[in-house]
């Protein structure tokens, strides 16, 4: 018989967890409420667990767990829109959110996503046989890239990752390419999407709009993009 681990993930109150994961198409296949709260939740082959503790506070949360799928822009795409048709709007910023879809430089494709409990799922597809972590790239707009990309989605570190970011476009003695700019500036307006700075967010959407791209640098930036335009567009 082959093993499985299943997490087992704390929340303050399980209602709002069950509705935050219905949301994302699971199937409640268990609730306790009382004498002491308990739920699992399954999709597919994920399953969850989660337990009730009354004084846990989810914006102080360290606790997380990784998917593992062979079709992440599947599950982000459904996500994406359980969210939307349920909120109205797809959260972006705060307790709960889904962060963007992106390939990391340790040959993942992934997206974080945070439920109401405070628990960061991170739901990713290798892309690469390779898993170890890359060094930094060397070119300065390229590592300017890389680092932000780790500050942002891997550390959640959002204001580490904008400094990154201003500190290369401010630089005067050199130049992005158009594909790097663009790059850059759609992660600066999601940086500030998620730090609830939303006139930066619209400059920088606005800004990389206007760079000019061959039609397939354009393609090739459409995840770059995308988050950022449902928000702010």
């Amino acid at each position: 018989m082959a093993e499985k681990t299943i997490p087992l993930l704390p929340c303050q109150t399980i209602q709002p967890v069950i509705d935050f994961y219905t949301a994302l198409g699971f199937e409640v296949t268990f609730l306790q409420k009382s004498p002491n709260p308990f739920a699992v939740v399954e999709r597919g082959g994920i399953v969850l667990q989660f337990f009730g503790m009354k004084k846990y506070e989810p914006s102080e949360s360290y606790s997380t767990c990784y998917v593992l799928t062979e079709d992440v822009d599947g599950l982000y795409k459904a996500f994406r829109a359980g969210l939307k048709a349920a909120h109205g709007k797809i959260p972006s910023r705060g307790i709960p959110r889904i962060g963007p879809l992106k390939d990391m430089s340790y040959g993942v494709r992934q997206f974080l996503m945070t439920d109401p409990g405070g628990n960061c799922v991170r739901v990713g597809q290798p892309i690469s046989e390779d898993l170890h972590h890359r060094p930094a790239p060397k070119e300065t707009f390229a590592r300017a890239l890389h680092n932000a990309a780790l500050f942002a989605d891997s550390k959640e570190d959002l204001v580490g990752a904008a400094k990154i970011i201003d500190r290369a476009l401010g630089l005067e003695d050199e130049r992005p390419t158009p594909l790097q700019l663009v790059r850059l500036l759609a992660m600066r307006g999601d940086v500030a999407w998620r730090l609830g700075d939303e006139t930066t967010a619209a400059s920088a959407l606005e800004r990389a709009a206007a760079v000019q791209l061959t039609d397939e640098e354009r393609e090739s930036v459409r995840d770059d993009l995308a988050p950022l335009k449902d928000l702010v567009g």
